[in-house]
């Protein structure tokens, strides 16, 4: 393909299964905006932008959802978190955040929001590392309506940000859903706990055309298989999760749902430490799986925040030389 394509038109075609001149190209590490919504975008232009010339561009979670006022000692707490209006400071922040950048990258430019699901939000609720996350799944087995009434006041309260996101510009929302994997709930417990107040969450970004659901595993998760198959009809083009750590591979997703594959790249690997030809090997490797088609070239979650810029720099050049 001789045409130049735009980050836009590359990633849209990305999205179609259409040729590209290149495959889409992203990678992400988180910052410290200290509750600046101005900063944040400051920081997110400089890096995704300016420096690394990225496909898209991804505001990180670093604005976080509130935790509650009061330290949630008790699951039934859960039934009375707050209902939260857009005039949150913490979402204000956020849809500032999206405004500037809309502003400084032109009307298409790949932009998107970084957010979690309800049960992602009350796993972090209920006790840092896996504390919380045991806690939640404990305790939905044995007394699920404060669970679920937490997850349905979250998922509202993300559906009203979403579709306020959207509006500010952002092209769509990045959406990390954690406990989907054999070492937290039962598929059926998924299905159960995670799903709709997923799918309630997602409405709120209807209009937005680079939706993205990305499947979590932790580092130590390696051993774990993820439930994928399980988001294969979530209403989103695109599914990322980290193919490296843990099932399925690309080329085995290929063969599991139409929609476009997001990774390709170890978080944890040559992207963040390895050589030229280690970096290189990875990549190609992305690509003959998939054959170029239907793939965004991403790490399968965030990197390192103190990576040495040098493996990153060495991928984005080599990426201009995939076809």
């Amino acid at each position: 393909m001789s045409h130049q394509m735009t980050p836009g038109e590359r990633v849209r075609a990305a999205l179609q299964g259409n040729a590209v001149d290149r495959v889409p190209f992203c990678f992400w590490h988180h910052f410290q905006p200290q509750g600046s919504g101005e900063r944040l975008a400051a920081a997110t232009f400089e890096f995704f932008k300016t420096q690394f010339d990225l496909d898209i561009v991804k505001i990180m979670p670093d604005l976080p959802y509130p935790e509650p006022a009061e330290k949630i000692q008790d699951v039934e707490q859960l039934r009375l978190l707050p209902q939260l209006d857009l005039e949150t400071p913490i979402f204000q922040e956020q849809l500032l955040c999206i405004r500037l950048l809309r502003k400084q990258l032109g009307p298409d430019y790949p932009l998107i929001l970084t957010l979690f699901s309800p049960l992602t939000y009350l796993f972090n609720f209920m006790g840092a590392d896996f504390k919380g996350k045991d806690l939640v799944i404990a305790t939905a087995r044995q007394n699920p309506a404060p669970i679920e009434a937490g997850l349905a006041t979250v998922a509202a309260n993300l559906q009203r940000l979403m579709r306020a996101a959207i509006e500010a510009g952002a092209s769509g929302i990045f959406f990390s859903c954690m406990g989907a994997t054999s070492a937290d709930f039962s598929r059926e417990e998924y299905l159960r706990f995670g799903h709709p107040y997923d799918l309630e969450a997602l409405k709120g970004a209807e209009a937005g055309w680079l939706n993205i659901v990305h499947i979590h595993a932790a580092p130590e998760q390696v051993e774990d298989q993820i439930y994928f198959d399980l988001f294969t009809e979530y209403p989103v083009p695109a599914l990322s999760w980290s193919d490296r750590l843990t099932g399925p591979s690309l080329s085995e997703a290929l063969t599991m749902t139409d929609k476009c594959l997001m990774g390709g790249l170890w978080e944890r690997g040559p992207l963040t430490h390895g050589s030229e030809t280690e970096i290189e090997n990875e990549m190609l490797g992305a690509v003959m799986q998939t054959r170029g088609q239907r793939l965004i070239l991403a790490n399968g979650c965030s990197i390192p925040d103190d990576v040495s810029d040098r493996p990153l720099q060495i991928a984005r050049r080599l990426v201009d030389q995939l076809q």
